[in-house]
Parts: structure tokens; C-alpha cells; sequence
């Protein structure tokens, strides 16, 4: 038997393969970014050839890197953008519409409608989501709506919904296999996370036909094999779960109070709250954690729309840098002190505040303010908004963590992971294996496969790399976070 794993790691901003050992170790790696969308304020959409393409490329690269061949590998596991929207022919699996990104804003007005008609609450009892434009039923909605013809053949059953794990499963198995895990269709909006059905009273709400929805699965589970033809050799799709889900595993937060914050091109940290749903009076999310042998561990998190994204704005945007990892120096000179504060709310604010209208700013601009200044300010702001998540979870009443694994891309800069222990005042652990996302989906995988007997083997190859202590005075640290306050204050549409 093979004990080599292939990892399918769909981003908001590129498409990643990677082999792992079954000792959860990257063997090769592949990654190709893709272009973004945005056709008009607040809206943001990918091409779904582009992902699926892209996707496909960074396998075969990775199965190239790796020298081994498709027959070598146990398992494919996927993980992915979530709440990311697509819809797609039955028969020729074409896109009807571009993918509509989990950023994306269009569908603010009718989220509006929605809460003042008074529906939230029963929608938050059934799915632990609010309604907001994240989510994909209202993507998947306007789709309908807005594009000719859509709606009549929704109904005729010619046209299959999927967030992007099913649309590549879809692809992968050559149309065989619509189907998605517990963790994904957690995120959309439809699904009850106390029955692990589609709810029927929330399709009709969001005016949509069950013809259009995947089969939900375990997060480890048997999803499909691919289409020989695509890669040498026809392999089991055996894990899936969205990338935040998959970072949990793969951070081996498996015990209830566990807490990991993964840093891509949004901020995302979960904790892990055991077998029991846990609801947020602080407007943090409710979310299924993980689905394993029909049992579902749940998990509070808390969403930031923007990480990642603002040092991809710094340099892409106003080209202020010209690689992220000049930010890490910039840092390092300017300090913690220089004033200014940049609020990242370029599609809105995301939790705790919820407040798709917030526009993003900079505050605290002098006549010395320079480059460094800004890109520092933007390199906070990251830290400051995970703060607000942890501040969140705090007045919920959720145990102190005795530490916050991290990962994704950002946790390479160690001056950010400092300021972030310096902020929380928590410890930052950084692990070995900083692409725990993808890491997550390989274990899942792995697990189906046989590669490992349960949770608590996996949990055993989690070592750590580097531990990043608080150093920072409490009125220090008060008095940044009030400044932030005050920024993120000016910037809310109803402040």
C-alpha cells in the first residue's frame, strides 16, 4: 500500500497541490496563483475554469516534483475556499456564471431584507451562521436570479451548486461524484447544523431547489476516484473539509478548548468546542468543526475577511512593497509605536462587528508618515482584528487558552507573530509544518485510507517549531488595542 497522500489546497488567491509523507511531511510542493475579479464595488469573482485548471496543473507539477506517479499515491484529499459560489451545467460541468467569492458584497441589500423581516434568528438557531453576503445562499440565490434562463433550468434538475470542493470533485471524477462534506455545507446558509441535513424550511426561504445540492459525506470519507485520464492513474478522493476545518486537524486542536488562527488571505480561528454546539452571544459563528464516523465535533470561529489580502494590497494595490517579505525589516525598524493604524475594510468588516458596508482607511497620518509606517500599520491590523476575535470569545466565556497555534503564510514573519503574542498577551506557537491546511485534508485522507488508526495517532506528529511568549507591558498593550478601537469606530457604517 502506498503511504504517499496528495493534498488539493484551493485558495482565495491561488491553487496549491502537495504530496505528503504519512508522517505529515511535504515531499513536493506546487502553486500557481490566479487572477481576482471585481466588477463593480464590493463584488469579487474568480473564473471557475481558472481554479479547476490551475488545480489541475499544480497536481500534475507536484507528482512531477515528487518523482513519483499517480499509482504511488493512497489518496487525494481536498480542502478549499469556502462559502465560494459556483453553479455548473450537469452534463458539460460550464460554469453559468463566474464563481462569486466568499469577499464577495452584492448580496448586502438583501441580507438587510432578510434580518429586518426578522428571519435571523431562526436562521442562526438552525445553521450557528448570521445572515451576511458571506455565506453562499444568497450567492447562490442571485445567481438564479440574475442570470438568464437560470432559475427554469434549476428546476428542470440541468444544473448542479457547489462550493469549490464539489465543483473540482465534480470535475476530477469526470461528473460522477456531487458531493461535499459536513464541514463545507456548514458555511452555506442551507444546511441544519443539529439534523446534518439540507434544511427544507431554508431552501425555500432562500427560494432554492434541492436538485441543485451535493450529498454530504463525513469529512473522511469515500468521495470518488478520478478520472484516470487527468493525472496517470485513477486515485481515491478520500478527505475534504474548508480550509479553516482543515487547518484544525492538521493544528491537532482535537480537545475541546483548543484554538488555532490560520493566516492566509483572510484571518480565520477556530475553537474547538467538542460534541456539544456552543452559540455565540458576541456574533462569532457556530460551525461544524469536523464530522468523522457519523459524530460531529462543533466549533466556535471567528472570520477576518482581510490578512493576508492587505499585504497583497500593500504591494499589488499602491505598490508600496515589492514582496511580502520586505514587510518583516520595514517592521522591524518602524516599531510598534508609530500612530498609525490601517482598518483593512475593503469588503466590509467581518467578526465581530458584521458590518458588510464598512469601507476600509488610514488613520494617524503625519508629515513623517512614510512607507514603512503604512506597510507596519497594515502588518497590526491583522494582529488587532484577532484580538477582537479572542476579546469576542472572552465575553462568550470561553476557557483562556493556554496557547494559539498558528499558521498559513503570514506566521513566517516573526515580527507579526510577535506583536500578535504581544497583543493577545496569549503565547503564538508556530509548528513545524506551517501548511497545516493542506496538512489537515492529508490526514483526513489518510485516515479513510487506512494510513492512521485514529485522531490521537495524527496528533503525535504535530511538533512545534518556535514559541513566541508576550513581552509587552499591559498599558501598552491597552493602549494600542484602544487606538484600534477608535479606527475600526470611525470606519463602521453606523458609527
Amino acid at each position: 500500500m502506498s503511504h504517499y497522500l496528495l493534498a488539493i489546497d484551493q485558495g482565495t488567491t491561488s491553487s496549491r497541490a502537495i504530496v505528503f509523507s504519512a508522517q505529515g511531511l511535504p515531499v513536493a510542493r506546487a502553486q500557481q496563483e490566479f487572477k481576482q475579479y471585481f466588477p463593480q464595488d464590493g463584488w469579487v469573482e474568480h473564473d471557475g475554469e481558472e481554479l479547476w485548471l490551475s488545480t489541475l496543473k499544480v497536481c500534475r507539477e507536484a507528482l512531477k516534483q515528487s518523482g513519483l506517479s499517480a499509482s504511488d499515491v493512497a489518496a487525494i484529499g481536498i480542502t478549499n475556499q469556502r462559502e465560494t459560489t459556483l453553479v455548473w451545467d450537469a452534463q458539460t460541468g460550464t460554469p453559468i456564471h463566474p464563481a462569486i467569492v466568499w469577499q464577495d458584497r452584492r448580496t448586502a441589500d438583501y441580507c438587510a431584507e432578510l434580518k429586518d423581516a426578522g428571519h435571523e434568528a431562526a436562521v442562526a438557531a438552525k445553521t450557528g451562521l448570521l445572515i451576511d453576503p458571506y455565506f453562499s445562499a444568497t450567492k447562490l440565490r442571485w445567481i438564479l436570479h440574475k442570470v438568464p434562463g437560470a432559475r427554469e433550468r434549476a428546476e428542470r434538475g440541468e444544473l448542479r451548486f457547489g462550493t469549490v470542493d464539489s465543483f473540482l470533485l465534480w470535475r476530477l471524477t469526470g461528473g460522477k461524484s456531487h458531493k461535499t462534506d459536513a464541514s463545507n455545507a456548514s458555511r452555506t446558509l442551507l444546511f441544519n447544523i443539529h439534523t446534518q441535513q439540507w434544511d427544507e424550511e431554508l431552501l425555500k426561504l432562500f427560494e432554492i431547489p434541492a436538485s441543485l445540492l451535493p450529498e454530504v459525506l463525513d469529512c473522511a470519507a469515500d468521495f470518488g476516484i478520478t478520472d484516470a485520464n487527468l493525472l496517470g492513474a485513477a486515485i481515491p478522493v478520500l478527505g475534504m473539509a474548508g480550509d479553516q476545518q482543515a487547518a484544525l486537524i492538521g493544528q491537532a486542536c482535537f480537545e475541546p478548548g483548543m484554538v488555532k488562527s490560520t493566516y492566509g488571505t483572510g484571518c480565520f480561528m477556530i475553537q474547538n468546542t467538542g460534541s456539544t454546539p456552543v452559540i455565540s452571544k458576541n456574533r462569532l459563528l457556530t460551525t461544524v468543526g469536523y464530522r468523522l464516523n457519523g459524530q460531529v465535533t462543533y466549533a466556535v470561529e471567528g472570520s477576518i475577511f482581510v490578512a493576508g489580502a492587505a499585504v497583497q494590497w500593500l504591494r499589488d494595490g499602491i505598490k508600496l512593497i515589492s514582496h511580502a517579505r520586505d514587510t518583516e525589516a520595514m517592521a522591524e525598524q518602524t516599531g510598534d509605536a508609530c500612530g498609525v493604524y490601517l482598518v483593512p475594510a475593503f469588503t466590509g468588516l467581518g467578526a465581530p462587528y458584521w458590518d458588510p458596508k464598512a469601507r476600509g482607511a488610514i488613520f494617524g497620518l503625519t508629515r513623517d508618515t512614510g512607507i514603512k509606517e503604512i506597510v507596519t500599520a497594515g502588518l497590526q491590523s491583522v494582529c488587532y482584528q484577532t484580538r477582537d476575535l479572542l476579546e469576542a470569545m472572552r465575553q462568550d466565556g470561553a476557557a483562556e487558552p493556554s496557547a494559539l497555534r498558528v499558521d498559513g503564510g503570514m506566521v513566517e514573519n516573526n515580527w507579526v507573530m510577535q506583536f500578535l503574542a504581544d497583543i493577545l498577551g496569549v503565547p503564538v506557537e508556530r509548528p513545524e509544518v506551517t501548511e497545516t491546511t493542506a496538512l489537515g485534508v492529508a490526514y483526513l485522507a489518510g485516515l479513510q485510507a487506512g494510513l492512521y488508526k485514529d485522531l490521537a495517532s495524527i496528533a503525535r506528529h504535530w511538533h512545534r517549531q518556535q514559541r513566541f511568549d508576550p513581552r509587552m507591558a499591559d498599558s501598552h498593550r491597552s493602549k494600542l488595542y484602544d487606538g484600534w478601537l477608535d479606527a475600526v469606530k470611525r470606519v463602521r457604517s453606523e458609527g
